[in-house]
């Protein structure tokens, strides 16, 4: 455990006063404005576009990168914009895809200790830094017409299910949701199916059925295209 987390639960357990409270809450009550101010404002008119999540750990040999830059590429020939976390590993991979196919490049940058700083394949008009997770999970859940999810660590689970939970619930219309890796996350929905659905019934049918498995490129294109071509729906920029 790092000293500043320890100071932070020393923190958690202190007295304040009212004028501490206050003052602390006020302001960061003020900095969550601004970053949601300031998401709003700049991803108002940023067109149709797909989130694409996964692990900033990925390297640029890792075949997920390689998978992750194609997707991205090929979402842009059909006219949508890739928004990512920003940061390195199959963000940067589908930064780099997005800019490779003329595309909107979005980069939704977290402020962390470590791992992560914009990568170079972000439009610098379209990147933006937040201190708080949850302001740029909003900005990511509410922007985006469709989500990829590649191989990933806890960020990356986080962010799956928040857009499932919401797609679920009717507070997002029922957007694509896909996962790319077949041996990667079928352990997992095993899982979700034998116990979560099966064994406790804290999920059902439906719910799976939201989300689509596919292992390459096309594959995951198609299902974003198959979606809004049932609606006759498609990007016009």
């Amino acid at each position: 455990m790092t000293e500043n987390s320890e100071e932070r639960i020393r923190k958690a357990f202190q007295n304040k006063d009212w004028s501490q409270i206050k003052a602390t809450d006020s302001w960061q009550i003020f900095r969550i404005m601004s970053e949601f101010v300031d998401g709003f404002e700049r991803m108002a008119r940023i067109g149709p576009c797909v989130s694409i999540f996964g692990s900033a750990r990925t390297k640029p040999e890792n075949p997920y990168y390689l998978l992750a830059e194609e997707i991205a590429y090929k979402l842009t020939l059909e006219g949508y914009g890739v928004i990512t976390g920003g940061g390195p590993g199959i963000m940067e991979a589908a930064n780099k895809g997005a800019k490779k196919g003329n595309g909107k490049s979005v980069g939704l940058n977290i402020e962390l200790p470590f791992e992560q700083k914009p990568n170079d394949y972000v439009d610098r008009d379209k990147s933006i830094d937040f201190n708080y997770f949850f302001v740029r999970k909003t900005i990511f859940l509410k922007y985006s017409q469709g989500f990829i999810a590649l191989p990933g660590g806890f960020g990356t689970l986080d962010e799956l299910f928040e857009a499932l939970t919401l797609v679920q619930t009717s507070k997002i219309g029922e957007f694509p949701v896909v996962l790319v890796g077949r041996k990667y996350w079928q352990g997992m929905l095993d899982w979700v199916k034998s116990v979560m659905m099966e064994e406790e019934h804290n999920v059902n049918k439906e719910d799976l059925e939201r989300v689509h498995v596919v292992d390459t490129a096309d594959e995951a294109v198609k299902v974003i295209t198959d979606f809004y071509t049932k609606y006759l729906l498609k990007p016009n920029f």
